[in-house]
């Protein structure tokens, strides 16, 4: 049985170890063994920590016997990004020149994974200076989707996507800014949470500190393949760490799930992007699993996902005009390079203060809108993105579109920019044909998208970890 236990999920694993049914050492050297069967094939574990690893394991094991689970992931093997402060290792972000940027000590996700009794297995992969929805780089390699080789694994947290589904470690730890927890989800076929910016603790203290659009978009996510998994995987995270000036108190967000069924506005089809026909299937079957579960399904068109999209490569982009652009440009590879051309493809240039101050403003009247929406209809089911599962590297590709890419992709990039949750569910995924849906809610409402989420998980059944297919 002991050889299996990398097939289970954190919530079996931590409530085995704390009744003494299992071990943390064979939980984790189950999952080491996994790793080294199929990483060489997928490469999505590039700074693996077995002797770490196996430490933690015997140190959670003594733990367990003299005073008790130290949190809710006790002794439950875990991976987490490369760009987040592991003391004494590269955080390398993906970047040549940052190689041997060695953290003097924990980040805050590394901290909060080990007091909730986590076992870290290793660090995954992410694009360079993570900034792509593709993961490869010219330090690390390319990451492959366990589902096909020729898909992307999703970005930046493709490495915590492809590890996961794959079963290298029960949570996956990822980052989003615009959609890199939940578009790695939807494309390996399993479940990414972004939480409500400031929920989720993210101070990387050998990073200099972020401008105030990256400071207010970007937040910490779990990856799994059980919503109690993401469950337990944010309760893990949302540990208090003072570094952080943006964490608020998760209070009760992520405690046991209930059922609440409510309003939902459901968008399947749009106007403002070309549509999948198998993405639009996918929305409809959830909604009718959460109608016929108490859920008032309506279809309802939101505000428009094109104006959150436009503003988010407006504001953000400006902003890396001023900064990050420039270090990406010094020390990122041709891919990240291309990449970031097609991001400000068409994006007017804010050449003064005042006009990104008003620019900046503007954010205030999106979020107000959709918070009216949201007291109308508290959950949003709509598409993760208007297309399946991208070929990898179509980003640097001779057929790039800015126009495409980006309007398929305004459900998962535009909502950031306003701080709003959301949870990628694989309804219609498949080995081989990974497929979802997205659930988006307003700000601090986070536990409506895991109880709904719940919900769609018992009609579409367990999500079991994936053998690379066609390698």
């Amino acid at each position: 049985m002991t050889t299996d236990l990398w097939k289970w999920t954190a919530a079996d694993l931590a409530a085995g170890i704390a009744a003494g049914r299992i071990t943390s050492v064979e939980a984790t050297e189950s999952a080491l063994a996994r790793m080294a069967q199929v990483n060489p094939a997928l490469n999505a574990v590039v700074d693996p920590l077995e002797e770490q690893a196996m430490e933690a394991a015997r140190a959670a094991d003594a733990t367990l016997r003299t005073s008790g689970p130290s949190g809710p992931l006790h002794g439950v093997p875990v991976t987490v990004k490369i760009n987040v402060d592991y003391g004494g290792r590269a955080t390398t972000n993906g970047v040549v020149a940052q190689k041997d940027n060695i953290a003097a000590s924990d980040g805050s996700v590394v901290q909060n994974m080990k007091a909730a009794g986590a076992v870290i297995l290793g660090r995954t992969n992410t694009p360079c200076y993570s900034m792509r929805a593709f993961t490869n780089n010219d330090l690390h390699g390319a990451t492959y989707n366990p589902h096909d080789k020729t898909l992307t694994p999703g970005g930046s947290s493709g490495g915590a996507g492809s590890a996961t589904a794959a079963g290298i470690g029960a949570i996956g730890h990822g980052n989003d800014i615009g959609g890199s927890v939940r578009y790695p989800a939807f494309a390996c076929g399993i479940y990414g949470l972004r939480p409500t910016s400031g929920l989720l603790a993210a101070t990387s203290p050998s990073v200099p500190h972020r401008m105030i659009v990256s400071q207010m978009a970007s937040v910490q996510g779990p990856l799994a393949r059980s919503i109690e998994d993401i469950r337990l995987g944010a309760l893990a995270l949302s540990g208090h760490d003072p570094r952080d000036i943006w964490q608020v108190p998760a209070g009760d967000i992520f405690g046991p799930l209930g059922h609440a069924p409510c309003k939902v506005a459901m968008l399947a089809e749009t106007d403002e992007a070309p549509v999948d026909p198998e993405v639009s299937a996918a929305i409809r079957q959830a909604g009718a699993i959460l109608a016929d579960a108490g859920y008032t399904v309506e279809e309802v068109t939101p505000p428009s996902f094109a104006e959150l999209m436009d503003y988010w490569r407006l504001i953000l982009g400006n902003e890396m005009r001023a900064g990050l652009q420039g270090l990406m440009m010094d020390n990122g590879d041709w891919k990240m390079k291309k990449s970031i051309d097609l991001l400000l493809e068409g994006v007017p240039e804010l050449d003064s203060r005042d006009a990104f101050l008003k620019a900046l403003t503007k954010r205030s009247a999106l979020l107000v809108e959709w918070q009216m929406f949201f007291q109308k209809f508290p959950l949003v089911l709509t598409a993760t993105t208007w297309a399946k599962p991208m070929i990898d590297d179509y980003d640097v590709s001779d057929d790039a579109d800015a126009a495409w890419f980006y309007g398929i992709c305004a459900p998962l990039s535009g909502t950031p920019i306003i701080g709003l949750p959301g949870l990628s569910v694989p309804v219609g995924s498949a080995p081989g044909k990974p497929m979802g849906v997205q659930l988006l809610c307003d700000r601090f409402q986070d536990k409506r998208l895991l109880e709904a989420g719940a919900v769609l998980e018992r009609a579409i059944g367990a999500i079991d970890p994936i053998d690379p297919i066609g390698f």
